[in-house]
């Protein structure tokens, strides 16, 4: 059941016809698991190969080649598992799932259905309202199948198998979404995970990362009925296939929600079938019926023996694992006193929070994330640059906050200061020191600057004097008679006095 200390989910309501209508969505992830070699083959997994490049005897499906099951796989699965607080089974099994497509040269595809390696696990999602649970219901490992092109040639198709025996995790989530941007979030999330525990890349451009999403409508309260034990109320789902794109989850979960509803108030019946999202028109498509189990005559793989793993090598495992999204945002807010917003924005990758955390070591951490998440993420996104393409270090990021917190600089050269590193680089002290940045702080070089500014506007004084909110216009004066570089707080601290404020 779900953890009741969490909110229950709110379910977003679609106005019928008949009356109101709520989704309930349940999602197949699968996330390529990220090893060297596929999951029952030596052959390479990398990116971008020439086609049919990187397929062996076993992927070929050659008669006599049996599967060696990849020991880093199955390390990953039950990385995964632990990172999700799931059940890792210490005996599981292969299943053979006999269907015919031409990118499928066995005939079958090596699957998990009847013990899968990982059970019942959880998500937690940030939703409006606060955090709840998605239930996980198993993770099993799987082959991929490779690709069939069809724009090639008018008159022919072909086949690339170099994604074929590629290490699949399929992780299965119990119906417990209840609308488009929950969908979102809960892949959003898992895919934070998996990147943390750097089990998958997570690269969703590339099908590295995809999901099956499986809608059906219902009328308020039958969900609920469906939690408590009766599923009567619940409708009929249908699967959108292979969606790579956190929008499009979005949008075709809409779209399927009321393609149903405008079926069911019309008083037809919604057929269980497998459909394909069409971004270009905004809807689902039919495009096969969808299968049950015994449509693919599952039966144990007669080549691969049960897993049996050692509870010593799992506790292992669990022990090496990284800190994960949840731990680290919460460390962040403790340690270095975040907003949950910023903290949120730090570690939503695990660049990002390394990246900040070695410039907020031994700083202001609120003034450090400042700087790393306007500053330089932001200067990053206007430029269209990745963090790993920044030209300004977290040492050089650090040496700029030093040198506001020493009171050498002031925040406006701070900001000189930081465009000059990140388009010229160079060490943030040597530079003040060589371009003559370096704050004025002399009471002596203020006072008279100060002096002057009220002596060449008597007018502009006695408007001051009648409204104190004006004294801001000597600030800055003041400061634009320094070139910017006299301390702002002295020179506050002064106007005010000659005022008499």
């Amino acid at each position: 059941m779900l953890d009741l200390s969490a909110p229950a989910p709110k379910a977003k309501v679609i106005e019928g016809v008949t009356g109101p209508w709520e989704m309930v969505i349940g999602l197949e992830v699968h996330a390529q698991v990220a090893t060297n070699a596929k999951l029952f083959s030596g052959a390479s997994t990398q990116v971008g190969a020439e086609p049919n490049s990187q397929v062996s005897f076993i992927d070929a499906g050659m008669p006599g080649m049996l599967p060696v099951l990849n020991e880093g796989c199955v390390a990953q699965a039950v990385r995964t598992g632990l990172g999700l607080k799931a059940k890792i089974n210490l005996r599981s099994a292969f299943d053979r799932k006999n269907y015919f497509y031409p990118d499928l040269p066995q005939g079958y595809q090596i699957s998990q259905l009847f013990h899968p390696l990982v059970g019942e696990g959880e998500v937690r999602v940030e939703v409006s309202g606060g955090t709840r649970v998605v239930r996980i219901e198993r993770i099993h490992l799987e082959q991929d199948a490779g690709k069939s092109i069809h724009d090639m040639d008018p008159a022919m198709s072909f086949v690339d198998l170099n994604r074929t025996g590629v290490a699949l995790m399929e992780i299965v989530s119990r119906p417990d979404i209840r609308s488009p941007e929950e969908a979102a979030a809960y892949v959003s999330k898992l895919r934070q995970i998996l990147r943390y525990l750097g089990t998958c890349d997570g690269d969703m451009q590339h099908g590295n990362l995809r999901a099956d999403v499986n809608v059906s409508v219902c009328r308020p309260g039958a969900w609920e009925a469906f939690m408590a034990g009766d599923p009567s109320g619940l409708g009929t789902r249908c699967e959108i296939k292979n969606m790579n794109s956190l929008r499009f989850i979005q949008a075709a979960i809409e779209h399927e929600a009321r393609r149903q509803i405008a079926i069911l108030e019309d008083g037809g019946t919604i057929t269980q079938e497998t459909r394909l999202y069409d971004p270009a028109r905004d809807e689902t498509r039919s495009m096969r019926s969808k299968e049950e189990a015994h449509d693919y005559r599952y039966f144990p793989d007669p080549d691969l023996l049960p897993l049996e793993i050692d509870p010593a090598w799992v506790d292992d495992l669990a022990a090496a694992l990284p800190e994960l999204p949840d731990a680290k945002k919460a460390r962040f807010i403790a340690d270095f006193g975040l907003s949950d917003y910023d903290a949120s924005v730090l570690t939503a990758d695990t660049a990002d929070a390394a990246f900040f955390e070695a410039v907020a070591q031994g700083r202001d951490g609120k003034m450090a994330a400042n700087w790393v998440i306007n500053d330089l993420f932001g200067r990053l996104k206007k430029d269209g640059r990745e963090l790993a393409d920044s030209p300004v270090s977290p040492a050089q990021l650090g040496g700029i906050i030093d040198l506001i917190q020493s009171g050498d600089i002031s925040g406006k050269i701070a900001k000189d200061l930081f465009e000059i590193v990140y388009t010229e680089g160079g060490d943030p002290a040597a530079i003040v020191e060589s371009r003559g940045m370096r704050q004025v702080t002399d009471t002596g070089a203020i006072e008279a600057a100060v002096d002057q500014v009220i002596a060449d506007n008597p007018a502009q004084v006695e408007k001051a004097r009648a409204n104190p909110k004006l004294a801001g216009w000597f600030v800055g004066q003041v400061m634009k008679a320094t070139g910017g570089k006299a301390n702002p707080a002295a020179v506050n601290a002064l106007v005010n006095a000659r005022l008499g404020l």
